[in-house]
C-alpha cells in the first residue's frame, strides 16, 4: 500500500467526559434527536454507541480484531465499513454506525488502534503513527469479506471513513475492491497504478481552507484517477470550511457543509449499493 494515511495531523477538541445518567432515559431520549446533536454529547454519543454490538474476528496472521455493528430493522440490506478518525474507534464512530444503520444498512465501524482511544491531540498523533499499514491492510480486508457474507447483508459493500479513516477507506478500496468508496478529507493516493484496482466509484468532501488535505493533493489525486482511467468514477465536493468540518464534537465543525455532505453521501450509497 502506497498511502498509508499516517501523515494526517489535524486537530480536534478533547474528548469530554460523560456525566452520569441513566441509560434507559438517554436512549429513549434519542428519538428525535438530531445525528449532529448526538455526537457532539459525549452522553448521548454513548448512549447511541452502546446500541451497536461488538463483534471479534480471528485473522490469518493470529491478531483478533474487533468492531462496533448495527443492524437494521430490515434485511437484507447493503453493508458499509466506517474507519474512524485518528481518536480511534470511540463512541462518535460507533454511533455513526447506528446511524447508517437507521438508514437502511448494516454498518461496521472497525478499529485500527488495537483497541486504544485518544482524547488528546498529541495521544491521537501517537497512536496513528504507530500504526502497521500491512497489520490495517490486513483488518480492512478480512473485515470487508466478512460484511460481503454477511447473513443479513446483500453483498454490496461500501466503505466511508474520515480524516484518518479517509484514507483508509481509499486504500481499503484499493486493496479489496468494493462497490463504492467515500472519502472525508481523507489523506489520498497520488499515483495511478494502485487506482487502476479500484471497482467502484468513488465520492470526496474536502474542504476550501484545509491545510493538510489541501487542493493541491486533491488535484494530484484527480490526475492520478484520470491517469488510471478513472476520471468517470470520481465525484468531488468542496465546502467553504475547514479540516474535520463534519464532526460536531470539534472547533471546526461546520453544520451546513456536514448536512450537505452527509445528504450526498446518503444519495451516493442508494445510488450504488441500494439499486
Amino acid at each position: 500500500m502506497r498511502d498509508t494515511g499516517l501523515d494526517d495531523t489535524a486537530a480536534g477538541l478533547e474528548a469530554m467526559p460523560a456525566a452520569p445518567l441513566g441509560r434507559r432515559s438517554v436512549v429513549k431520549g434519542l428519538a428525535g434527536v438530531s445525528f449532529a446533536a448526538i455526537l457532539a454529547d459525549p452522553v448521548l454519543a454513548r448512549a447511541a454507541a452502546e446500541e451497536t454490538d461488538t463483534v471479534s474476528l480471528a485473522l490469518p496472521s493470529g491478531r483478533t480484531v474487533s468492531a462496533a455493528l448495527a443492524v437494521p430493522a430490515s434485511v437484507p440490506a447493503p453493508t458499509v465499513m466506517l474507519i474512524h478518525e485518528w481518536w480511534g474507534l470511540n463512541d462518535q464512530i460507533k454511533a455513526a454506525a447506528r446511524e447508517y444503520a437507521q438508514a437502511g444498512y448494516v454498518a461496521l465501524a472497525i478499529d485500527l488502534m488495537g483497541g486504544a482511544v485518544a482524547t488528546t491531540p498529541d495521544a491521537a498523533r501517537a497512536q496513528m503513527q504507530a500504526v502497521d499499514a500491512t497489520q490495517a491492510t490486513e483488518t480492512c480486508t478480512a473485515w470487508m469479506d466478512w460484511l460481503r457474507s454477511h447473513e443479513a447483508g446483500t453483498g454490496r459493500l461500501g466503505t466511508v471513513g474520515w480524516c484518518f479513516g479517509g484514507a483508509w477507506s481509499l486504500n481499503a478500496s484499493v486493496a479489496a475492491p468494493v462497490d463504492a468508496t467515500v472519502i472525508y478529507y481523507g489523506r489520498l493516493i497520488q499515483e495511478a497504478d494502485p487506482l487502476k484496482a479500484l471497482k467502484g466509484p468513488v465520492l470526496g468532501h474536502f474542504a476550501t481552507q484545509d491545510a493538510f488535505i489541501d487542493r493541491a493533493m486533491v488535484e494530484g489525486f484527480q490526475a492520478a484517477m484520470a491517469e488510471a482511467g478513472m476520471a468517470d468514477r470520481l465525484t468531488l465536493h468542496w465546502y467553504e470550511a475547514d479540516h474535520a468540518f463534519a464532526n460536531p464534537s470539534g472547533s471546526r465543525y461546520d453544520q451546513a457543509d456536514a448536512q450537505r455532505a452527509w445528504e450526498r453521501t446518503m444519495a451516493f450509497f442508494g445510488d450504488h449499493l441500494m439499486g
